[in-house]
This record gives structure tokens, C-alpha cells and sequence, in this order.
């Protein structure tokens, strides 16, 4: 079974409020390793974003404006990470928005036994430590790293027709992702090593 690194944005922190995706990407591997096959859209919301979210994200209402719908993207969405198990880093947060948004369209939600939550595992290997991919991996890739300085409000609406820019979300994307792929099959390993010692000493 292939297996769908899957990540999303959204305009705040719950769907029950009002807010909406604004982003999924999904990077689809093979005993994790990547096919290069992928699943990214940008989605208008229909509804402004919050400095806060925008913050995080750097995408404005402006520049979602003209971008597809979740309706518009969700059949293909489906069909991409159909049959797939699903990883995903703080499973229950995009899961309530995807499931939220399939709702509305009348869609079936994802199937939870298809579901790798790597924050749970994470957790259950490295109790009492913070798990989150900036704490792992660090802010520089998980977030923006242009060549240029970026002073005040990082409003990149302008510059997203700029070929450089595109190339460097694309990258830093990928960057994320490969992370996720190295981090999760770390822990495979770490628990394949123990079992193994389990074995030889008892």
C-alpha cells in the first residue's frame, strides 16, 4: 500500500468557527519513498483570513481570491489519497477541517484506519519532550526561507507571479516533506532496533 504525506492551511485554528482550508499538499510515496506523484492546491475560502493565519502562511484574501474551491478540488483530492494510508503530523487538527469541508459537499469523510498520526507516534517514542516539526526540524524550513530580507508584514501576494518565489514554495515544501519522511522512518527503525534487542536479551 502507497502511503500520502498530507498537509494543510487553514484561516484559523478551528472549523467549528467559521474557519476554512486554504491549502492541502500531498507528497504520495512507496515504502517511503517518493513516487512523484503530488496533490497541491491553493483554495479560496471565501471568507477573509486573519492577520494571524496570514502570518503563518503568507497567503492573503487578495491573492486567494481567484483560486479553486474546496468543492472545485475535492473529487481529485479524494481520488488521489484513495486506498492510501494517510500520515499526517497533529492528525485531528487537518482531519476536522477536511472532514468539516467534505461534510458541506455532502462528501464521506476519511477513513480514520487509513490515518498515521506521526505526532502520536512521536509522543509514544519521545515522551515529555516537545514533538512539533518546528521543535525538530526548525523554523528556517518549515516555514519561509527567501533569499531576500523580508522586513515588516510579509505580504508575498505580489510577488507570487515571480518564477523564483514559486520555486522556492515548491522547494521548501518539498524540503518539509522529505523531513517528515526521514523523521517517521527514523522511528521505524528505532523500533525495529529494539525489538531486536528485546529478543536477544531476554
Amino acid at each position: 500500500m502507497n502511503e500520502v504525506f498530507l498537509d494543510t492551511e487553514t484561516t484559523g485554528l478551528s472549523f467549528r468557527e467559521g474557519h476554512k482550508i486554504v491549502e492541502i499538499a500531498c507528497i504520495e510515496t512507496r515504502d517511503l519513498i517518493a513516487t512523484g506523484k503530488v496533490f497541491h492546491k491553493l483554495i479560496n475560502p471565501k471568507r477573509n483570513v486573519p492577520e494571524e493565519a496570514f502570518k503563518v502562511h503568507g497567503f492573503s484574501e487578495k491573492y486567494l481570491s481567484d483560486k479553486e474551491t474546496f468543492d472545485q478540488v475535492a473529487d481529485e483530492f479524494l481520488n488521489f489519497i484513495q486506498d492510501k494510508k494517510i500520515i499526517i503530523h497533529n492528525a485531528s487538527f487537518d482531519l476536522s477541517f477536511l472532514d468539516g469541508e467534505l461534510g458541506l459537499i455532502k462528501k464521506k469523510q476519511i477513513n480514520k484506519k487509513f490515518v498515521i498520526d506521526s505526532l502520536e507516534v512521536a509522543r509514544n517514542k519521545f515522551p515529555g519532550i516537545s514533538n512539533s516539526l518546528d521543535a525538530r526540524f526548525g523554523d528556517t524550513i518549515w516555514r519561509w526561507s527567501y533569499d531576500y530580507p523580508v522586513k515588516g508584514k510579509r505580504d508575498i501576494s505580489n510577488l507570487d507571479d515571480e518564477n523564483f518565489v514559486i520555486l522556492r514554495r515548491k522547494r521548501n515544501r518539498a524540503v518539509t516533506i522529505m523531513y517528515w519522511i526521514f523523521f517517521l522512518s527514523f522511528l521505524i527503525f528505532m523500533s525495529f532496533i529494539s525489538k531486536i534487542l528485546f529478543l536477544i536479551l531476554n
